[in-house]
């Protein structure tokens, strides 16, 4: 009992399914269960190849069904080995939703064993076993929010510090103040300007007027993209003309400009009130960046 109780229960209609010849790190053995993979007590899989999906459309919908509710995580594993992937993708997808069920794709057979054995290896370990681990030090925070903009690197996120010292600071730079950082070139500057001054959310209308030459800038406004830009209400004029009645009120208004990333975190800080000091936060990245410097002369020195 021991012994099937720290193995994957594999159901006798998986016989033959090529899967199990690369499930190796993990044992397994045939069981008489109602799941085609039994990966725990209260975890379960079912496998679905789309080529048979197509086949057979109801088989599995029938098989959800006779899990009934007897296990909290029912996966729906997905085998997509066919070319045409959109319609019976999209298929087995309102499937698995409409029936509580946590869709896993793969493309190959090893992905496949691979998936039924991390569920089985993290059956009784925490959630957190695979969270990132982010240090409570300021730097280390700073580095973990610089470091999710594209193309930004742990040395660009020190030399960001040295220069500005807080986060709210680097946030409220201008071009050419983040460009006069050494090591940040023409395109970290763009992408880290972006990233604190574009609007939280974008709608799929804005992404239009954006392939169509019409940007939205803060303060400035929407502008068309020219040599000689017209003024501001004849460019709502002529994006309504574009877009038509229908989309006109997706259409960003001077008025009523966009909440950027860099506003939302100044009232955030507002609220905050005296809870952050700037000084110490410039001072402690000041002396991360001193060790690291003291750190790199001795190794030369050796």
């Amino acid at each position: 009992m021991e012994q099937a109780r720290n193995a994957i229960l594999v159901s006798r209609r998986q016989q033959g399914n090529p899967v199990l010849k690369h499930v190796k790190n993990v044992r397994w053995v045939f069981a008489d269960i109602v799941p085609d993979y039994l990966l725990g007590q209260s975890s379960c899989a079912l496998y679905l190849s789309l080529r048979y999906h197509l086949l057979h459309p109801d088989y599995i919908y029938f098989r959800i069904r006779e899990l009934q509710k007897s296990f909290r995580l029912r996966i729906v594993l997905c085998f997509v080995d066919v070319e045409d992937v959109i319609k019976p993708l999209h298929e087995v997808t309102k499937i698995a939703l409409l029936h509580d069920c946590t869709l896993l794709c793969a493309w190959s057979l090893v992905e496949c064993a691979r998936y039924l054995e991390t569920i089985k290896i993290f059956e009784n370990k925490p959630a957190d076993a695979i969270q990132e681990r982010i240090d409570n030090d300021y730097v280390s925070r700073l580095t973990s929010a610089l470091t999710s903009v594209r193309h930004i690197n742990k040395t660009d996120v020190l030399t960001l510090g040295s220069n500005f010292g807080t986060l709210a600071a680097t946030m409220g730079a201008s071009m050419e103040e983040l460009a006069r950082c050494p090591g940040i070139g023409e395109r970290k500057v763009k992408r880290l300007y972006e990233a604190f001054h574009e609007p939280f959310r974008r709608t799929v209308r804005q992404a239009r007027l954006s392939e169509m030459g019409i940007v939205s800038s803060g303060k400035e406004g929407t502008q068309k993209c020219s040599e000689s830009p017209p003024s501001k209400g004849a460019q709502v004029d002529n994006m309504k003309d574009d877009l038509g009645e229908e989309q006109t009120s997706d259409v960003p208004s001077t008025k009523n400009p966009e909440v950027s990333v860099r506003k939302a975190l100044d009232a955030a800080y507002a609220k905050l009130g005296g809870r952050h000091n700037p000084k110490e936060s410039s001072e402690e990245v000041e002396n991360f960046c001193h060790q690291e410097d003291e750190s790199k002369g001795n190794s030369m020195d050796l």
